[in-house]
């Protein structure tokens, strides 16, 4: 069987296609699939029980092309007597997730929309009020993805308030990076830097094991002093 997991919401994708991993010793292939790969893993019996294969970033990286329609094909015929697991961190379209054919198992993880309201809505002096949308949002979601989309609004704050040409800025929409513009206007760039260095250093500590708190407080202090 094939499996798609794909979605906006990178954390909690990622940790579904981990969990499926589990203690597998099959490695992860990155985005260079291809078809020599898969025959090494199966093995010369296809409808032998083989290893579930893992890979990421490769639909959505790969051109159309003869590596391409070789990988799909074979497992579109396959399908039945492969397990393979495909990690993609965003969304793919129908035209990409069909090519695939229909023994496809396709598990979508989305940003919810009222993530995207409360980090627009975040402002200078409104502590409370940023505290209060946070836990509105966080119904439903986790404090893994917040913080993640925290770090990435004010990394994207910072950069259009600058100009500075980091490739995440560089791919934004006009009306996008006019909404951004307006928000970081509210914030004077010293003040943007001393909340991006408080997320890094929150951010050091959770990976270390070195925050005193559990996340959801940590980030209810950050916001409460923005």
């Amino acid at each position: 069987m094939i499996y798609i997991i794909h979605g906006d919401d990178t954390a909690a994708s990622r940790k579904f296609f981990m969990d499926k991993k589990g203690e597998s010793a099959s490695p992860v292939i990155s985005d260079n699939l291809t078809l020599i790969d898969i025959k090494q893993k199966v093995g010369d019996g296809l409808f032998e029980k083989s290893e579930a294969i893992f890979v990421e970033g490769f639909i959505a990286n790969s051109k159309p092309g003869k590596n391409l329609d070789e990988v799909s094909q074979f497992l579109k015929k396959n399908a039945k007597d492969i397990e393979i697991y495909f990690w993609e961190k965003k969304e793919l379209t129908k035209k990409q997730l069909s090519q695939f054919g229909t023994e496809v198992v396709a598990k979508t993880f989305k940003i919810p929309k009222n993530t995207f309201g409360f980090l627009d809505g975040l402002m200078p002096g409104s502590g409370k009020r940023n505290v209060e949308l946070f836990h509105m949002a966080l119904n439903g979601s986790s404090e893994e993805l917040f913080f993640f989309m925290l770090i990435r609004q004010f990394r994207l704050l910072l950069a259009v308030s600058s100009d500075a040409p980091i490739d995440e800025a560089k791919r934004l929409a006009p009306w996008q990076k006019s909404k951004l513009l307006s928000q970081a206007k509210l914030f004077t760039p010293e003040h943007l830097k001393k909340i991006y260095r408080n997320l890094h250093d929150i951010d050091l500590a959770q990976k270390t094991g070195g925050l005193t708190m559990p996340l959801v407080q940590t980030i209810d202090f950050l916001l409460l002093e923005i």
